[in-house]
């Protein structure tokens, strides 16, 4: 099991703040997990279709689409942050 953590405008576009997901045998990229996610459909696909759209981190670090995960990882998805 992978522990996926939606944050700020995602969770709430979601409807979903955490989930687990069977990981499956061997390795699996953050895009694997990714194209998981759109397969959905919507709001999924609207959400992550576009990578400008969000920030990854697994484990706390931040991360990019051609990070492997493994058993027990948590993959995180926040949107770009801003100030002013």
């Amino acid at each position: 099991m992978i522990k996926i953590k939606y944050f700020a405008r995602l969770s709430e576009a979601l409807s979903v703040k955490a989930e687990e997901i069977e990981f499956g045998d061997g390795s699996k990229s953050v895009e694997a997990v990714i194209q998981l996610l759109i397969d959905r459909g919507e709001p999924w696909t609207s959400e992550f279709a576009d990578d400008t759209n969000f920030l990854v981190a697994v484990n706390h670090e931040m991360s990019d689409r051609d990070t492997r995960l493994k058993e027990d990882d948590e993959l995180a998805f926040f949107p770009p942050v801003t100030g002013g």
